[in-house]
């Protein structure tokens, strides 16, 4: 996972890994905080709508969800 840190680390996804697959992201659709987490639904460039999330407290990236 590789992601764009500005003002605030890991603030939003660039590129992902699945199956040893590299996918970019094309969009973000959506974003969205909990406690621990952030979250965000994605198109990556194999037009596929993932839900991403990063948990703050323990810097770990995970795929949530692949529609």
């Amino acid at each position: 996972m590789t992601a764009y840190s500005g003002y605030k680390a890991n603030e939003r996804p660039l590129s992902f890994t699945v199956d040893d697959q590299r996918l970019e992201v094309r969009d973000i659709i959506c974003r969205w905080a909990e406690p621990e987490k952030d979250f965000f639904k994605v198109i990556a460039d194999d037009d596929k709508v993932y839900t991403l999330s990063w948990n703050r407290k323990s810097d770990l990236w995970l795929i949530e969800k692949i529609l």
